[in-house]
């Protein structure tokens, strides 16, 4: 082990074992150790996710305290909480797909980061209306409302009644089939 978790198991282990013993003190203190340590841990793994960091941090914690009777004294306090994190952020993976992960979205970069138009000659581009036009009803609503007008996915969905998962889906699935007929340009 190295010099970091060695002091960080020595400051949080006999806290612990005391917080297990009724001391609520020694809980709090252990606690707030761990939450640092936590929020130190996910957002190295989630730079571009950093409203994600707190929700993890919480819900390790409450698994930590849901499953406080499963720890071993005899085993280092950190592997076990470090185990625990690292399940708790894989489901979060799973939750999200792995699909944000690999990509950065477009609608987070600012006017400098986006990339310049390049001028065409005449007849070579098509209007965006014309290539929303290739498109199912659903698909060209969803697009137009959210990338086109702006408007965040629970914006879209109170205007259209239709549920921010439909929403997702549809712009997802519209702009694959757009970069399809792009392509076919």
């Amino acid at each position: 082990m190295n010099q970091v978790i060695d002091d960080f198991e020595s400051a949080i282990h006999p806290l612990w074992l005391k917080a297990n013993l009724g001391d609520e003190r020694a809980y709090a203190q252990v606690l707030a150790l761990i939450a640092k340590r936590l929020r130190q841990f996910y957002a190295r793994r989630l730079q571009g996710k950093p409203s994600e960091v707190e929700d993890l941090v919480q819900e390790t914690l409450l698994a930590l305290h849901l499953k406080r009777d499963t720890y071993d004294p005899g085993s280092p306090l950190s592997a076990w909480v470090f185990a625990i994190a690292r399940y708790k952020l894989v489901d979060m993976w799973r939750k999200h797909g792995r699909q944000d992960a690999l990509h950065d979205s477009i609608d987070e970069l600012d006017e400098s980061q986006m990339p310049l138009a390049q001028a065409r000659d005449e007849g070579a581009g098509q209007d965006l209306e014309t290539l929303l036009d290739g498109l199912p009803v659903a698909q060209k609503s969803a697009i137009w409302l959210t990338k086109v007008e702006g408007l965040s996915l629970q914006e879209a969905s109170d205007k259209t009644g239709i549920s921010v998962a439909a929403l997702k889906v549809q712009v997802h699935r519209g702009l694959k089939q757009l970069a399809v007929l792009v392509a076919k340009q």
